[in-house]
């Protein structure tokens, strides 16, 4: 099939290397603007374009799909179907349109539960069991479009970091199921009933609020694992839990209870396993202890 891809971070990869080993021609790939990151500020490209350049495919990067340019420019394209995979940008009635099966994306929940920017995060939070993705024909509203085809997964004790990457390889998975035979794979609407939405991670909700049950804390730190990490502070510096498990215990809420650095939560008690502190790298919360201890007694906030 002729088909333009249309994804950035690095969930959106495996579906572009699927496709290419697949043999479809992706006549082009879109992706967000290079950003600028790092000390010295440079221009750095997405994941995808990184890909995308690796693989000599054409790569666009508009700021906006709205001009009639930037869409007669797609729709020259002559596109058989169109694959979006956390593309970032919203896509005009005439992008969705232009190609002859319209827009295929891959969506990181089941559909019609986490509509929206962050799916997977959302789902961890909530203390889901299970998740999964959907391959959706895209309409012009938010993820209301109708499934054609769905693979679950357990969330179990999985950081964002790691469902992700298992979602990711899922959406390639059954986005070549669905090229392969559309027909075997008819778009059904979604359930009435059901709907969430995934508001977009504030990095506000990444401080851990050890009043909350130690479930909530231990969820919260699996959703921000690796990214925004859920934090708190102690003697001026900031210290991300990358992973903890769970501890009985009864104290004031925010104690540290031993010199293993336990801590009181609203009910029972986290354990840090994995921590940063501000400006070092991670390291198990035993060695961190060993160079910056945390005494037994202190109230962290």
């Amino acid at each position: 099939m002729r088909i333009a891809f249309m994804g950035t971070p690095e969930f959106a990869v495996p579906t572009l290397n699927a496709l290419v080993e697949a043999g479809h021609d992706v006549m082009a790939v879109y992706s967000q603007p290079p950003r600028r990151a790092g000390r010295g500020k440079k221009l750095s490209p997405s994941p995808v374009q990184k890909r995308a350049e690796e693989l000599g495919l054409e790569v666009r990067y508009p700021v906006s799909l709205k001009s009639e340019e930037e869409q007669a420019d797609f729709a020259a394209l002559d596109l058989d179907v169109a694959v979006v995979a956390a593309y970032g940008l919203i896509l005009p009635q005439a992008i969705l349109d232009a190609p002859k099966h319209g827009c295929l994306n891959v969506h990181g929940s089941l559909l019609p539960r986490w509509r929206g920017a962050a799916p997977v995060q959302r789902a961890i939070l909530a203390g889901d069991m299970e998740t999964g993705v959907c391959i959706m024909q895209m309409e012009a509203g938010l993820d209301t479009g109708p499934v054609r085809a769905t693979a679950r997964t357990p969330v179990g004790s999985k950081t964002c970091g790691e469902l992700t990457d298992e979602l990711a390889a899922l959406g390639a998975e059954k986005m070549i199921e669905v090229l392969g035979n559309m027909d075997a794979h008819p778009a059904s609407a979604q359930p009435g009933e059901g709907v969430t939405y995934a508001a977009k991670i504030d990095k506000a909700e990444s401080r851990i609020d050890f009043a909350k049950d130690a479930g909530v804390v231990e969820r919260k730190i699996r959703a921000f694992n690796p990214f925004p990490g859920a934090w708190f502070e102690y003697d001026g510096d900031r210290y991300k839990i990358l992973e903890a498990e769970l501890a009985d215990a009864s104290a004031p809420e925010g104690s540290v209870i031993d010199d293993q650095l336990t801590i009181a939560c609203g009910s029972d008690a986290i354990r840090p396993t994995l921590i940063q502190r501000s400006g070092k790298p991670a390291m198990p919360t035993a060695d961190m202890l060993r160079g910056k201890p945390i005494p037994a007694g202190t109230i962290l906030t």
